[in-house]
């Protein structure tokens, strides 16, 4: 139930390479996205506003956003356990970007798909 931590292995020492690979995943964007929205949220609430996404991989995901520093994980010690998942300094200074890239895609979004489109019926699939 473990990712992968290891660093690329072709360029070890490549910022873009190693973060890009580590929150272009298919959730760690849509998880820390909604995190945006709350102050802080409980496990069962992230698992209730992304519905597609199985709870094993909302726990490697959490996981793996807690060991990078993007999440912050707060146990509370009561019976039974409460814990509750928040965004750190790190993932709020990301936000602008995140943003940037949302405004962007909705801007294209259309284009694009329509050039998806095209492309698959043309009769050589480009």
């Amino acid at each position: 139930m473990e990712r992968n931590f290891n660093k690329n292995e072709l360029y070890p020492d490549c910022p873009i390479r190693n973060i890009l690979n580590r929150i272009s995943d298919k959730w760690s964007l849509l998880v820390l996205y909604t995190l945006n929205g709350h102050e802080s949220m409980r496990f069962k609430d992230l698992s209730a506003e992304l519905q597609d996404i199985s709870q094993k991989m909302l726990v490697i995901t959490l996981r793996t956003l807690e060991t990078d520093g993007f999440v912050y994980r707060k146990v509370y010690a009561e019976v039974p356990p409460r814990v509750e998942y928040s965004l750190t300094e790190r993932s709020r200074s990301l936000f602008p970007i995140i943003n940037q890239l949302i405004g962007w895609a909705k801007e294209h979004m259309d284009e694009i798909l329509l050039d998806r489109t095209k492309a698959l019926s043309s009769p050589s699939g480009r």
